[in-house]
C-alpha cells in the first residue's frame, strides 16, 4: 500500500510539473510585452528595457522557468503585475470564499443527483428514467461559462430574483453554484443509477 501510494505522489509530482513546463512555454510563445503592458504604450523603450532586466525577463527560458519553479516551491508566486500585491497574499484573501462557493456546489449536486439517480434506476425505463437521463447528458454537455452566462442573462439580468455580480449575502451563491454543480450532477445521476441497477 505504501508503494503505491509513493507512485502515484511520484506520478502527480511529474504531472504537475509537466503541466507547469507546458504553461510556462505558452505564456512564454504568447505574443507581447509584459513590461510594456505594465508601463503602458506611452512608456519608452529605455523604461521597457529597465522594466524587463529588474523582472528576469532578458534572462534565459530555462532559466527563467528554474527561477519560477524555485520561488513557487518556497510559496513565493511573484508580485502581482496590476495591483502590485503578493499573489499569494491574493489567492488566499479569495480562497475561503471560493471554498465556500464549491462547497455549496457539491452540496446542491449531492442534494438533487443521487435522489434523482435512485429515483431513475427504481422507474427504469419509465418516463422519469427517460427524461432524467435525457437531462443528464445535456447539463453534462454544457460547457459551465455557457450555462453560466444563461443563468445570468435569465434570473439576474431579465427576472431580478438574484444578484448578476458579487457575492453580498446568500442569494450571491446560487448562481455560481448551480453553475458549478450541474456537470457534477449530471454525473452523479448517471453514477448513481448505473450503481443501483
Amino acid at each position: 500500500m505504501l508503494k503505491y501510494i509513493l507512485q502515484r505522489l511520484g506520478m502527480m509530482i511529474v504531472v504537475v510539473l509537466g503541466i507547469s513546463f507546458i504553461v510556462f512555454t505558452i505564456m512564454n510563445l504568447t505574443p507581447g510585452n509584459a513590461a510594456q503592458l505594465i508601463l503602458g504604450q506611452s512608456a519608452s523603450p529605455e523604461q521597457v528595457a529597465k522594466l524587463e532586466a529588474e523582472l528576469g525577463l532578458t534572462d534565459p527560458f530555462f532559466v527563467r522557468y528554474f527561477d519560477y519553479m524555485v520561488n513557487a516551491v518556497q510559496g513565493d508566486l511573484g508580485t502581482s503585475y496590476q495591483t502590485g500585491l503578493s499573489v499569494w497574499g491574493e489567492i488566499m484573501a479569495r480562497f475561503p470564499l471560493t471554498l465556500t462557493l464549491a462547497a455549496v456546489a457539491m452540496f446542491f449536486a449531492a442534494l438533487i443527483g443521487v435522489p434523482v439517480g435512485v429515483i431513475s434506476a427504481v422507474r427504469q425505463y419509465s418516463f422519469v428514467d427517460g427524461v432524467s437521463t435525457v437531462a443528464a447528458l445535456i447539463f453534462a454537455s454544457i460547457p459551465s461559462f455557457v450555462l453560466g452566462l444563461i443563468l445570468m442573462l435569465v434570473f439576474a439580468l431579465n427576472l431580478g430574483w438574484f444578484p448578476a455580480t458579487g457575492i453580498q449575502d446568500i442569494s450571491g451563491y446560487v448562481l455560481p453554484a448551480v453553475t458549478l454543480s450541474t456537470a457534477t450532477m449530471a454525473t452523479l445521476v448517471r453514477m448513481t443509477r448505473s450503481t443501483m441497477l
